[in-house]
């Protein structure tokens, strides 16, 4: 994995709203995976911190926890992604 595809997956990982199914898809990464991924790369408080953040009822990184009427978040100035490659305009 490179550096950037780490970078991206700390990323996704950090967001509330990103799935860890949406993790797989892009990278493979199981859900142990990331969290391996992130004690590895994360300091300790960092880490609990992000933990402590995923098992809150704040974060909705498991697709199980969302409601029925999330099906997916795109901000209105995201780019299209599409396996983890920006699309061009």
């Amino acid at each position: 994995m490179t550096e950037i595809d780490k970078d991206r997956v700390i990323e996704m990982a950090w967001e509330d709203r990103t799935p860890f199914e949406a993790i797989k898809v892009q990278f493979g990464l199981a859900e142990v995976d990331v969290i391996k991924l992130m004690r590895k790369e994360l300091k300790e408080t960092s880490f609990k911190l992000w933990r402590k953040r995923v098992n809150s009822g704040v974060s909705k990184k498991h697709l199980h926890k969302r409601c029925n009427e999330i099906s997916r978040f795109k901000s209105a100035r995201q780019r299209t992604i599409s396996n983890n490659k920006i699309s061009k305009r």
